[in-house]
């Protein structure tokens, strides 16, 4: 499998280059970022045979395969409706679209061209949510309530390696996607009430700093969500689970009972980094001509939650 790594040079391309060479039978072959000396020496250094500036020139190449893209929000749907018409499997890093509408256009795209197509919901593929979901699917647990705090401290726009950022991150269609999705795939249920307050925007950067999100499903089962921008403290997304046989805190890859007893994840998966897991489906898929556990379209009613969010700030 040849692979394509488009914004390779930024955080989470560099995520994905490192999960993807941990994958047998995997090549990266191209890599593109919009600046040439830097995506160049980005190949030089990783001994990747080609770099480019133009996604287009990645998806006319023989030996690219699949694509992933880990490229600003705002590019998403564009790019990957073009992987899709150059017959291009296609990974979309979170959030697949930062509008219902992009969402949809990139689903219909999917329809039409038949051409496998993911979005990157990680948490789906995190060990600690995986050992939950497996209960869940066993009939051991019934979650009852999610609690989750999403906290960073960016007043600036800054990336996750601390660089300059070309583009304006999003609580709502990044940081919630994650949330709103998971929650949906760990009750097996589509919500049917959500709303969302917001606080102030930044002056600069034109988005909330601040947010508080509440969703119930039709069994009952509630999530609430807390984000900020502002915070200055531990940094990261804590999962707390209240279930009906048990409590249960996820922090990334790892798990916790409601009294802190870690629990062993050693054998949910063959490795504890989501992202490798996420690529290591995106590829399984391809080679088993399959739909992926995270199709554009199992991820479409997150981001309709997300819309009817976003709609309720109004």
């Amino acid at each position: 499998m040849r692979i394509c790594v488009a914004g390779a040079y930024g955080a989470f391309g560099i995520k994905h280059l490192d999960a993807l060479a941990a994958i047998e039978g995997v090549t990266v072959t191209s890599v593109m970022g919009p600046t040439q000396s830097k995506i160049d020496a980005l190949a030089a250094e990783r001994g990747i045979g080609h770099a480019a500036t133009s996604l287009d020139e990645c998806l006319a190449r023989d030996d690219v395969d699949a694509v992933i893209l880990a490229t600003p929000t705002q590019l998403h749907a564009e790019q990957a409706i073009a992987c899709m018409k150059a017959g291009k499997p296609v990974l979309i890093e979170i959030p697949m679209a930062d509008s219902l509408e992009d969402s949809e256009a990139i689903c219909a795209a999917q329809k039409e061209t038949g051409v496998l197509a993911m979005a990157g919901q990680v948490r789906r593929f995190n060990p600690s949510h995986q050992w939950i979901k497996n209960k869940i699917d066993a009939g051991e647990l019934k979650v009852q309530q999610m609690d989750v705090q999403t906290y960073f401290f960016r007043r600036s726009n800054m990336n996750a390696k601390g660089e300059p950022r070309s583009w304006t991150d999003h609580l709502l269609w990044h940081h919630a996607c994650h949330t709103v999705d998971l929650f949906q795939y760990q009750t097996g249920e589509t919500v049917s009430q959500a709303f969302g307050l917001e606080g102030p925007h930044h002056p600069e950067l034109g988005i909330a700093m601040d947010m508080s999100i509440g969703m119930k499903t039709p069994s009952g089962a509630i999530c609430t969500l807390s984000l900020s921008f502002n915070n200055d403290g531990p940094l990261g997304t804590f999962f707390r689970y209240i279930c009906d046989n048990g409590t249960y805190i996820a922090r990334y890859d790892d798990l916790f009972d409601g009294r802190e007893n870690p629990i062993d994840l050693s054998d949910v998966a063959v490795s504890n980094n989501g992202i490798e897991l996420i690529d290591r489906e995106f590829i399984a898929a391809i080679k088993e001509g399959r739909e992926p556990n995270g199709s554009v379209h199992d991820v479409l009613a997150a981001m309709k939650t997300l819309d009817k969010i976003e709609q309720s700030f109004n």
